[in-house]
């Protein structure tokens, strides 16, 4: 039995801890300057909640970091103390490097760098996990793997390619959000109500994402299917390229990984 713990059970946090609560062969404990949210876990999954950061590095075998980004070199300070090289540190905060993980750490444990996306919180996640220069085992690398795999994809990136998974995919909900909004206030526009136009439009993503998972044809002609020559489909589909949609979604994560590059430096 390994014990999974988190320092920083707010949303991502707790929702990684709730997806893994099934997971054979995992107790889990944490620690959070929020009771309410420790309180909330104790009664959801078998949790211990603990009364310190330092106390979860010392009972904890994998320690989630899900703080801040700003916090991250305080409170790796506070528990580098309690770090041995059995432990492994794995933190979700964007924008901190492996290197100055193992610089706050003092190089006490073997650090991961990991970033998550929000379909995490439903167990629909995708993981990103860089193992370089982490001084990670063999075993680790692949119990690492497994507990996040249980949640979701996780991949093995180079840290180098980070910037342009957290532009593609960390973001990527809210791209899909954008639009998702911009459809039903279409369909309000055209007579639904809100709810109707809601329910409508989040059963219409729902459908396609499902259909683009279990089809084995490319998304061109998944798209082609919908458009019936002279059709209203073509229509709506030529105006979104008259007006360079597509090249703007392209320029947006473009922006993105630009924007996680000038916060990386």
């Amino acid at each position: 039995m390994k014990t999974f713990g988190c320092i920083g059970c707010g949303n991502m946090g707790s929702a990684i801890l709730r997806g893994l609560a099934a997971k054979e062969g995992l107790a889990f404990t944490g620690f959070d300057r929020n009771e309410n949210a420790l309180a909330a876990l104790r009664d959801d999954i078998n949790f211990q909640p603990l009364a310190s950061e330092k106390d979860v590095a010392e009972k904890a075998d994998y320690i989630l970091l899900a703080v801040k980004p700003d916090m991250v070199e305080a409170v790796l300070g506070k528990i580098a103390p309690a770090l041995t090289r059995d432990k492994v540190v794995i933190s979700i905060a964007a924008g901190v490097s492996q290197a100055a993980l193992k610089e706050y750490s003092k190089k006490a444990c073997p650090v991961v760098r990991c970033m998550p996306n929000t379909p995490a919180m439903v167990g629909e996640g995708i993981f990103a996990l860089c193992f370089e220069d982490a001084d990670l085992s063999d075993e680790h690398q692949t119990a690492i793997q497994e507990i996040f795999g249980t949640i979701g994809q996780a991949l093995v990136l180079e840290e180098k390619k980070f910037n342009a998974f957290t532009a593609v995919a960390g973001c990527g909900p809210a791209y899909v959000f954008h639009f998702m909004e911009a459809v039903v206030e279409a369909a309000v526009t055209v007579g639904f109500t809100r709810k109707d136009a809601t329910d409508m439009v989040i059963k219409l993503f729902k459908g396609s994402v499902k259909l683009a998972d279990e089809s084995d044809q490319h998304l061109s002609v998944l798209r082609e299917m919908v458009c019936s020559p002279a059709g209203v489909t073509i229509a709506a589909v030529n105006h979104l390229d008259r007006t360079a949609v597509r090249g703007n979604i392209i320029d947006a994560v473009l922006e993105a990984r630009q924007r996680g590059l000038e916060m990386s430096k």
